[in-house]
């Protein structure tokens, strides 16, 4: 077990869900905080709730490279230093392909993985200077298998895990005191489906209705469920955490059922139309 006593972490995406429920979370642990969100009101709410905790706080956009840069550099230099960075914010539309405007694919694979790009991109070369290491990629179950009218949403988790585990390897032969992990959490009770923007579903309605309470009543895990989780995971220097009944489940079906996995647990996931 690695302790993360005195480790300085930058979170992105902490001013709600499982991004907040991370920095409490560390907080307990001991761990200093670098903290971000676009966000500010969210971010400050995480930020008051933290107390004395020694933390920072930014709000920005995450798909402002500069920005995001700048945050981590001012980490490292806050804390003397920079021992781990978890990559998580992220957001969805809700739409088919077809009926998906570019801008807003283009957004969602901005914010879900170029950000996430640049984040690995720029805590590198802070994280080699660490005796010991966390780089954390929140991929998604929709990083394991695809799900209709999520594909920007499919396709930059999937990316997600990819890129995580090519990090996985490349770092473990140059830089082994990076822990690189990577993360599935199945359904859990945030706001990104309530705040998903819902352009069509695939019965064709526009309307979202009650689409962010059908979620909420699906989803079987707690930010905080999921946050000790992961937490856990870098304890424990795992590359792969899997988050909730639903996610183990999903990782075997699609193992078994490479083909037709769908089939046998679209049911268990809900219809696709919302």
């Amino acid at each position: 077990m690695k302790s993360l006593e005195g480790r300085a972490i930058a979170v992105t995406g902490a001013g709600s869900g499982i991004g907040r429920a991370l920095a409490i979370g560390l907080a307990k642990r001991g761990a200093k905080l670098a903290l971000s969100d676009k966000d500010a009101d969210g971010l400050a709410e995480t930020a008051r709730m933290l107390g004395n905790y020694p933390h920072t706080s930014a709000a920005f956009d995450v798909t402002d490279e500069a920005a995001l840069k700048g945050w981590i550099d001012a980490a490292a230099a806050e804390f003397g230093g920079l021992d781990g960075i978890i990559n998580n914010a992220g957001l969805s539309v809700v739409a088919p392909f077809a009926d998906t405007p570019k801008a807003d694919f283009d957004r969602v694979m901005a914010v879900n993985f170029n950000a996430v790009v640049n984040g690995c991109r720029h805590a590198i070369p802070h994280l080699r200077k660490s005796s010991d290491a966390w780089l954390v990629n929140i991929s998604s179950v929709f990083g394991m298998m695809g799900y209709p009218t999520q594909s920007a949403y499919n396709a930059s988790k999937y990316a997600v895990r990819g890129l995580t585990e090519a990090l996985y390897l490349e770092l473990g032969q140059t830089d082994p005191h990076i822990n690189v992990i990577r993360v599935h959490p199945g359904g859990i009770k945030t706001n990104v489906a309530r705040n998903a923007k819902f352009i069509k579903g695939m019965d064709g309605r526009t309307n979202a209705l009650d689409s962010g309470d059908e979620f909420e009543k699906s989803a079987r895990t707690t930010p905080a469920e999921a946050a000790e989780t992961i937490i856990r995971g870098m304890e424990r220097r795992q590359h792969r955490v899997l988050i909730g009944g639903d996610a183990r489940f999903i990782d075997i079906m699609t193992r078994l059922f490479p083909v037709s996995y769908f089939k046998r647990i679209g049911s268990f996931l809900g219809s696709g139309n919302s």
